[in-house]
Formats: structure tokens, sequence, C-alpha cells
């Protein structure tokens, strides 16, 4: 059938003749009160039992593939057209809301038949309760997913957090990578998830991006390509499905979607040869999902105003047609101003079903989204069928994920489970190969120590001693240690330089307001010439246990004597920099950016022993 395709940003005005029956559907939507109370009532699950025994195929892509199964069929004929439509659907569930906000999740899931869940903030215990709670409610087995792309502790209190992306860009051995995904993957299963949204395939080589910067493995295609795929091979052996994202690239943008839609100028060819190339080897391996990102594209779509998420020529068109993907395609947030500037809820939820998305994830409004998408079926712009078709994808990749024998989540021992001695040894393994040192001037390091040479710490950003302070002392240093805070006041800092440069030694830690990655760490003015003074003082030892690009942030650091990137707060970082200051690890890692002139991409004084023996 030949579709019509409206031209404009909005859809074309319903006719009249068609009012009465949207207001019938909209009537249907909603439901009386008698067929809510039905709706709550249902706490039956439906698992039909398998006339051919299911054989669960190598791939999700593979499965996709495939015919439906009988329990899919089964399941897909119990399904009304407005619990088909929702079954694309995935809404935002946190655990640290409290009940009302709780109750209002079980709406959507009782109520509407919402197809799953992402989790965000909260505590693995209360996930996983109301996980079970949701799942006991559901006429159709929810699949459960997160945005974790550094683990679940990126998300939830009391479990691991692997290192940011950035980090993990500058660790040469890929091998690590894939066993974190791996991990990874048992910490989804053990707390009754599937999906990841993870890995970042953007290429990040624009240091003004808000919002993927650290979040990528760095600026390199091929170095990005080959983590990417470690990271999303270990999940998908490990039976989770990993979902790549930002098709088509978000690397090279200085606005962030989630608060207004990024313009990409770049055309095909430039697309071809840098953004979609990790997106293509993703495809060519077997990636189970693709995340579509909000951004307008020109030169693949001159809509004015309009996101990649709901345009046809690049959902269907790029990544259907000309790449050939045959995965689950997602949308990014559907409450993003990306989208929601230009579009309204339900209307933008039908268009990119209409571009050709397979799940609509995070909306503004579950019903407006399903009204839209009925009165788009209404009016030929979507058909039941495509719909259907969308639908039986869904519950074929559940059955892959293992739903159509759904267990409760055990609570005994979760979060012992979901902190296990091999993740701490990953941890370590990643954090001392990822240590990048760029300056070692004059051969400072490693430092020996000796009667007579004076040595003090300071941490910068800090409110008590640190980690790395500590650790150092655990090597045997006799040192003196001092913390300011990163808003110290100039007469505060004029006082601490005048007692460190009574050091022949000072080793100096700089650190963000978190455990993530910053984007600006704000530094006060006094703070910030404290750390210059370091650097040109030719006895500083420099570690930044932060953002690579935030060494920008610091007037003359190149100048330090040692310079050393941490990328991140962890305790093994921490220690590790320790250890490497003393000699007692190689200095590994690459630079995975381009940070200014001073530090470009692959830097990085690499020694593949280290300095001194020692444990």
């Amino acid at each position: 059938m030949q579709r019509n395709k409206p031209h404009s940003a909005t859809l074309k005005p319903y006719p009249m003749w068609l009012l009465p029956l949207l207001a019938l559907l909209l009537y249907a939507c909603e439901g009386s009160d008698a067929q809510r109370k039905t709706y709550a009532g249902q706490q039956q699950q439906f698992f039909p039992v398998e006339r051919v025994p299911y054989e669960r195929p190598a791939t999700i892509i593979d499965a996709l593939e495939n015919e439906p199964s009988y329990w899919v069929d089964s399941v897909f004929n119990t399904l009304t057209p407005e619990e088909r439509i929702a079954q694309l659907i995935i809404v935002e569930a946190f655990s640290d809301q409290g009940p009302a906000y709780e109750a209002d999740v079980m709406r959507l899931v009782k109520e509407y038949k919402v197809g799953g869940l992402i989790f965000f903030q909260g505590g693995p215990v209360r996930q996983a309760r109301l996980t079970n709670s949701y799942q006991a409610a559901s006429k159709v087995p929810l699949w459960i997913a997160m945005d974790a792309e550094t683990g679940v502790g990126m998300r939830l209190d009391s479990a691991v957090h692997y290192p940011s992306q950035q980090m993990l860009g500058a660790v040469a051995d890929n091998g690590l990578i894939y066993q974190m995904g791996a991990e990874v993957a048992e910490e989804f299963k053990r707390l009754g998830m599937h999906i990841n949204f993870a890995p970042v395939a953007d290429i990040n080589n624009n240091p003004s991006n808000p919002i993927i910067g650290y979040r990528a493995f760095g600026e390199d295609r091929l170095d990005v390509t080959a983590k990417s795929l470690a990271y999303m091979q270990g999940m998908q052996h490990g039976g989770i499905m990993a979902v790549a994202k930002h098709f088509p690239g978000h690397g090279d943008t200085d606005v962030d979607s989630h608060h207004d839609l990024p313009v990409i100028p770049f055309g095909r060819q430039r697309l071809d040869s840098l953004e979609l190339y990790p997106f293509k080897e993703l495809i060519t391996h077997g990636v189970g999902g693709i995340m579509v990102a909000h951004m307008h594209i020109p030169q693949l779509d001159s809509t004015r105003n309009l996101p990649s998420t709901l345009s046809e020529p690049i959902v269907t068109g790029l990544l259907k047609q000309q790449l050939g993907y045959k995965g689950l395609i997602f949308t990014d947030a559907m409450v993003m101003k990306g989208v929601t500037k230009y579009f309204d809820p339900g209307e933008a939820e039908a268009r990119a079903l209409m571009a050709g998305n397979d799940v609509l994830e995070r909306l503004n409004s579950v019903p407006k989204a399903i009204r839209a998408v009925k009165a788009a079926i209404a009016q030929g712009y979507l058909t039941q069928e495509e719909i259907d078709r969308r639908c039986k994808r869904v519950l074929t990749a559940k059955q892959w994920l293992g739903l159509d024998k759904y267990k409760p989540v055990p609570l005994e021992n979760l979060v012992e489970d979901l902190n296990p001695a091999r993740a701490d040894s990953t941890n370590k393994a990643l954090a001392e190969a990822a240590l990048t040192l760029l300056n070692n001037k004059k051969r400072m390091l490693p430092l020996r120590q000796s009667q007579h040479l004076t040595i003090a710490t300071v941490s910068i950003g800090a409110k008590q001693p640190t980690v790395f302070q500590r650790q150092v002392k655990q090597l045997g240093a006799r040192t003196t240690d001092f913390y300011i805070s990163r808003k110290a006041r100039e007469n505060e800092t004029r006082k601490l330089w005048k007692k460190l440069k009574k050091y022949d030694v000072v080793l100096v830690a700089l650190y963000g307001p978190s455990i993530r990655p910053s984007n600006n760490l704000g530094y006060s003015t006094g703070a910030t010439e404290l750390v210059q003074k370091l650097a040109t003082s030719k006895k500083a030892a420099i570690t930044l246990f932060d953002n690579a690009y935030a060494l920008n942030q610091f007037p003359d650091i190149e100048q330090s004597r040692v310079l050393l990137l941490g990328y991140q707060p962890h305790f093994h970082a921490q220690a590790a920099a320790a250890k490497l200051i003393f000699g007692r690890i190689p200095a590994r890692g690459e630079l995975p950016v381009t940070v200014n002139r001073f530090f470009a991409y692959g830097d990085g004084i690499s020694m593949d022993k280290p300095f001194l023996a020692g444990p």
C-alpha cells in the first residue's frame, strides 16, 4: 500500500469525518473505570507451553531473523491492538522515589501493559523487589533495561563502578574490556535485567562536546570500534543485549541533546569515513540493538528541525536499508529537549515509529503516545501490520533473553553477588593499564627515597586525606600530607603554597566534584593558581584523577616535571598512581584524545615493566 507521508514538521489535520472515530479510540485507550478494575485485578502471567522445544539461536540477530516461535505467537495472540503498541514502549523507573512514584509505574504496567522498564537511581535490593512486583503484575514479561555504561554501579549504590569509556580508551588490552563486559552481563542477570544501553560508539573528536566527552572511548575510529566490539561481545556472549549509541554519531557536537537539538552539518562522505564506521562494524558482528540520537542532520534529511530519531531517510533509509541492520532500533529518551522542543508528546512517538524505530524509550505520556499511534494508523501513516511485526520482534527478543521462562530475582546475598572478587581484580587491572604518563622530565620517576629527601603530598579537591595519600604511605614513603578544597580562597592557597615551598618533592593529586569525570572541575581562582605554581616549580609530580580534557583548565600544567593521568578517582586508579610514581608498576596507557597542542592522541610514556622491582 502507498503510504501518505507528511512533508511538513506537523502531521496533517485530521479530516472531520475522522473525529468521531478518534473520540472512540481515545475512550477505548483511556478505558472506563470498570476496565481499569479489570486491568488492576489481572495478576496471572501467560506462559504457554511450547509444542516444539525452543532452541535458542546463537545470536539475537539470528533469533530476529527466524520465524516467530510458538511462545511468541501464543503471547501475541492474547494482545489487543493497543497492547501490541504498548509492547514497543519502555518507561523509566527509579527505586529511590517512594510509594507514590512506584504506584504510578505500576499503573503503567497493569493498565497500559508497557513492554519494559529502564531503571535509574536507587539500590539493588530495592530494585530487585520492585522488579519482582512489576513482573508479577505484568500480563507479558517485562524486559528490564539500564543505561549502565560503566556497570550497574553507575546507577545503584552498593554495586561495582567500572571505569568511564575514556579511561578504557587508554587501555591497550581490549581483552580486559571484554572481561568487563562479561562481568556487567553477570550483574545484569543477577538483577533480572536484560538490556544495557551501551557501549557508546560515538567518536569524540570535539573537546567542547558537553554530553559525550569522557563517555566515549576516544577520537580514533579504529580504537573506538575495537573497544566497542569488545564491550558489546562481552555482554552479548553473557546473554545480555547490548545497544550501541548514539547513531549516526554524537561525538562532534557542542550541543547537549538533553537540552536542545544539535545540528550536524556533515554529509554522507564524512559520516561514512568517521562517525558511521564503528556502527557498521558492530552491525557486522551482530549487535542486538542500536539507539538513534536526537540530532538534526540536514545533509541526510533536510526537513526543518527534524531530529534523526523521527527521520525515515535516516532510520529506515540509512540504518535499515543501506547498512542492512536487522537488529532492534531504539529511540533515545523521548523526554529529551532534542525531540520535545519541536514535537509534542504523542506526535513524536508516532513519528518515531513511522521513521522505522522498533522501541520507544522514556515517554512523557504513555496514553498520549498510544492514542497518537492509533490515529496515525487510522490516517494511513502506519499500518497495524507494521505494529504487529515489531511487536513480534520484541517478543522474540524477550524469548532469546529468557523471559519465556521468567523467574523472580532472588534477594538473598544480592549485594554480595554484585561485588565479586573477580570484578575488583578486573577494576584493578584496568586502572593500572590505563594510567597515562605524559611528562617525566629529567627522569623524576621512579621516585627514590633518601634520608635527605623531603616529600609532601597535597590533594586538591578533597575534604580529608585521600586514597592516593594513604597508598603513598603504605608504600613506605615518609610524607607530610595536605588537602584543600577546589573552592579554596586565595588566602588559603597562599598559606599552603608557603608550606609546600619547603619540600624537595610535592606529589599533587587533582580531583573533580564527583566519582564521574567532569566537564568543568569548578576550581576557584586561588586553587587554579596554586596548581599553576606547583606545575612551574620544577618539583611537582601532578596526577589528574578526572577527565583528560580538564588539563585545559590549568595554565602551564604542561610544564610539570611529572604529569600523570588517572582519569577517575576510583580506589584502584589512586592506588595505581601511587605505585607507578614509586616504580612498582609500569606505565602503559596512551591518551585516547587530543587535549591541546601539548598533549595529542596516542601520547604516553610507555614502559613494559616496572621501574623498580616490587610487589
